[in-house]
């Protein structure tokens, strides 16, 4: 603000010195978190952001006063970190908040108690965004993008603090989600599990003591986990909880939980309702759902070949490709029930050449060999109970049960 005199930017940096340095004193986490909100673009910061480059002393300032000085370490790059933000140099503005941090982690570790642990929590989410930022400004300069690691490393330090016997072991589990926020972008999913073990098995934690948000957003990454690891009964597990203590008004954050539980929900053979797609905008899976419903293998094929990349990126394309076996499952299904229409006594003979005739109408070119194949699978992953008559080609189908249901079990589980 090119406006703004030297003597009311002098009153604006002095006051927030004040208001820091008062905050600390008097253990006031509120009026202190807000602060560091660097990322807000709140009007107290962005005035100040001003204030700093007109009167460019604001060292000096700090050095002046006792009270401001002790707190030098944190305060000095905090403000040349809120002034590198608000002109657009996001690396320097990283650089500058991650010595700030460091400083007041410093001061945080020396505090008997866990009064300042919401602001350890705005620390925490600030240098995560802030890398983020500072890592596209040098992607986009073509250099190598490596704050969001350095976060990463902070964020460990932190979490080295919180998990000890006292009272700020409850502040470990906003760091974890911080951290596999940060290991998610990075495609470093491996190192969650030094975190998840420190967390699911020290006796310093009692799960139930965290906070309901922190407990839904590790729920939500480490189902994610067991997606990528196929565990999709523990991944059923995980994300349903994260849904059922999700808070109903954040339609956001329910929709991510659901991108990942629809999948699981689908191995394990439960198809959503069509007004869960719609409400939650995941019109993504209504073919998906349909070709199941119906054992369209086209469909299917069709649905992830349109949506390829939003489910590449997601991480559950080759989760729904195995959903083919359940297709086929019902396409035998759907024969089995339209023969047993037409003459009850032949229903369980089917015959190979039958389910070749009603793929080539759904378009796919299959010969009797590869059904033969694909039906022998099917019995052996259980979905079909029946055995061949090689001779006549004709899978003969049990005639209790033919078509098990996975009854929430994945696939052969």
């Amino acid at each position: 603000m090119a406006s703004m005199s030297m003597g009311e930017s002098h009153r604006r940096i002095t006051e927030y010195l004040h208001r820091f340095s008062d905050s600390v004193s008097t253990q006031e986490s509120s009026s202190l978190k807000q602060l560091f909100r660097v990322s807000s673009d709140s009007p107290l910061l962005l005035s100040l952001a001003d204030a700093l480059n007109v009167f460019q002393d604001a060292n000096r300032l700090i050095k002046q006063s006792d009270a401001y000085s002790e707190l030098a370490e944190i305060l000095a790059p905090l403000l040349r970190c809120l002034q590198s933000y608000r002109i657009g140099n996001l690396v320097d503005a990283y650089n500058a908040f991650e010595r700030s941090a460091n400083a007041f982690l410093q001061e945080f570790r020396n505090w008997e108690t866990a009064w300042a642990m919401e602001v350890m929590f705005v620390v925490a989410y600030e240098i995560r965004v802030l890398a983020e930022k500072a890592d596209r400004e040098l992607a986009s300069l073509g250099k190598a993008p490596e704050k969001l690691k350095a976060a990463g490393s902070f964020l460990m330090k932190v979490f080295g603090t919180l998990a000890g016997k006292g009272p700020k072991r409850i502040g470990a589990l906003y760091v974890t989600c911080q951290l596999f926020k940060i290991y998610f972008k990075l495609g470093t999913v491996h190192l969650c599990r030094s975190v998840i073990r420190s967390i699911e098995t020290a006796r310093i934690f009692d799960f139930e003591e965290f906070p309901v948000r922190d407990k839904v957003t590790y729920m939500y990454y480490t189902g994610r986990l067991e997606v990528y690891n196929e565990n999709f009964l523990a991944a059923d597990q995980k994300l349903t909880y994260s849904l059922n203590h999700c808070d109903p008004r954040k339609e956001a954050n329910i929709r991510m939980i659901l991108k990942y539980l629809i999948p699981v929900k689908l191995s394990i053979g439960i198809l959503p309702k069509s007004w869960l797609l719609d409400k939650y905008n995941l019109v993504e899976y209504n073919d998906v759902v349909q070709a199941l419903r119906r054992g369209d293998l086209r469909l299917l094929r069709h649905a992830l070949q349109e949506h390829e990349d939003r489910f590449l990126r997601a991480g559950v394309y080759l989760v729904l490709e195995k959903l083919e076996l359940q297709v086929y499952q019902r396409l035998v299904k759907k024969i089995y029930i339209i023969q047993k229409q037409r003459d009850p006594s032949k229903a369980h003979q089917v015959k190979l050449d039958v389910i070749v005739k009603a793929l080539k109408w759904l378009e796919i070119d299959m010969d009797v060999d590869e059904v033969e194949c694909i039906v022998a699978i099917l019995i052996y992953k259980n979905l079909v109970k029946g055995y061949f008559a090689h001779k006549s080609k004709v899978v003969v189908l049990s005639k209790q049960d033919p078509f098990p249901k996975l009854n929430g079990k994945p696939v052969n589980s």
